[in-house]
């Protein structure tokens, strides 16, 4: 009853407009049967997909990968807390597998009604500062939830916090995912010392300079367009997805799949179909202007969308609501200054304190009151869209996208 239930008031949501249904049919479903998340992970080999960034896409992928097996049921648009995981199962029916995106903050929960097969851990940052935890609070958080569970864990070889809350697990594969944002991870979660790095960001080696705490041995690791697997054959990946980022994130979905026993050259073909994540990177043509909208929610998320956009006018929106974190001094972690050579424009209801944080990094901008001005000032046939949570979704709604 509360399966159906689930699946009717989705499909009532998404067939009113009010939205796309992977929430609420969840929440209600949850109040007539707490323990519907276990009763409808049972039975299924479960992945779960955790981090501050990148977990929407690497679900995406990995359940690419995965389907390679069967049927995969997965919460495609996102929606990442226990509503979202029970609206998903629910309406794929029964399928042998699921990979589900989680909330860092959810799991510990997820964990314990899933029992997953797999957890993959891709990274752990600043986010939502008025109501996230800090991040070597969070990282203990996940510690304690790995310690003594019999899972696999596919974690990344160069986050010194996610490495600590691996190291827990005996089974861990190790995946050279890089880490371009360092401000969260410069103090070591073990002993308080600092953490020592050479070579480049992204790829450096790293270790604790006072306790024993070092990167690990990668058992996957990205050079350049190709993944090389642990038996040192190199596999070339051909994304839609822009950025080094996700092409990492292809390196985490193999490296998963690969525990199912998919060859990575039967998953390899299937990544390279997907165009678009939950509305993100696909080009939409829109008054004939190539727009792209790209989603980034906390400096490291900023961080990465700089690494994808094209060097042409860029449209930056900023909201602050109960989604997005009312806090928005975290804008003062973001360096903007690779914007300093592009027009870039700026809108949202929080623009203004963009538009001061903007100038401390000296980057000119123009103030647009909404995004059809945004498009109507475009010079030239490209515009970047780099948005926070809400300020994308009303974007993404505007330009009627669905993916």
């Amino acid at each position: 009853m509360a399966t159906s239930l689930s699946r009717g008031i989705g499909a009532l949501s998404r067939a009113t407009g009010r939205g796309d249904g992977s929430v609420i049919g969840g929440r209600v479903a949850l109040r007539l049967d707490p323990d519907l998340l276990a009763s409808l992970s049972a039975g299924r080999d479960v992945v779960l997909v955790s981090a501050t960034n990148g977990k929407t896409t690497t679900t995406r992928l990995t359940a690419a990968a995965l389907g390679v097996l069967g049927p995969v049921a997965s919460n495609t648009f996102g929606a990442n807390m226990p509503a979202g995981h029970v609206s998903a199962l629910a309406q794929a029916g029964p399928t042998p597998y699921a990979v589900l995106e989680v909330d860092e903050h959810y799991l510990p929960h997820v964990t314990a009604a899933t029992k997953p097969r797999v957890i993959a851990l891709l990274n752990l940052s600043r986010d939502q500062l008025d109501r996230a935890k800090e991040v070597a609070l969070l990282a203990a958080l996940w510690r304690e939830t790995l310690r003594e569970q019999r899972v696999h864990v596919v974690a990344n070889a160069d986050d010194p916090m996610v490495v600590w809350a691996a190291s827990v697990v005996e089974d861990v594969c190790w995946v050279a995912a890089g880490q371009r944002w360092l401000d969260d991870s410069w103090v070591c979660p073990e002993c308080g010392g600092g953490i020592r790095r050479e070579g480049s960001p992204g790829g450096a080696v790293w270790e604790c300079v006072t306790c024993g705490l070092r990167r690990p041995e990668p058992h996957w690791r990205l050079d350049g367009d190709t993944v090389v697997a642990p038996d040192g054959a190199r596999h070339r990946i051909e994304l839609r997805l822009p950025g080094r980022v996700n092409r990492a994130n292809a390196a985490i979905a193999l490296a998963v799949a690969a525990h199912f026993g998919v060859r990575p050259t039967d998953a390899v073909p299937r990544l390279a179909q997907i165009r678009s994540v939950a509305g993100r990177y696909t080009l939409v043509e829109r008054d004939g202007r190539a727009i792209r909208l790209l989603l980034a929610k906390n400096p490291a998320g900023w961080l990465e969308a700089f690494e994808m956009a094209d060097p042409t006018t860029t449209l930056l929106s900023i909201n602050a609501r109960a989604p997005d974190g009312f806090d928005t001094s975290w804008l003062y972690d973001v360096d903007f200054s690779p914007l300093r050579d592009r027009p870039v424009l700026i809108t949202g209801e929080r623009a203004f304190d963009l538009g001061v944080r903007l100038g401390v990094n000296g980057v000119p901008f123009t103030h647009v009151p909404s995004f059809a001005d945004g498009v109507a000032a475009t010079r030239g046939r490209r515009l970047e869209v780099i948005a926070n949570y809400t300020a994308f979704q009303q974007i993404r709604a505007e330009l009627d996208r669905v993916d």
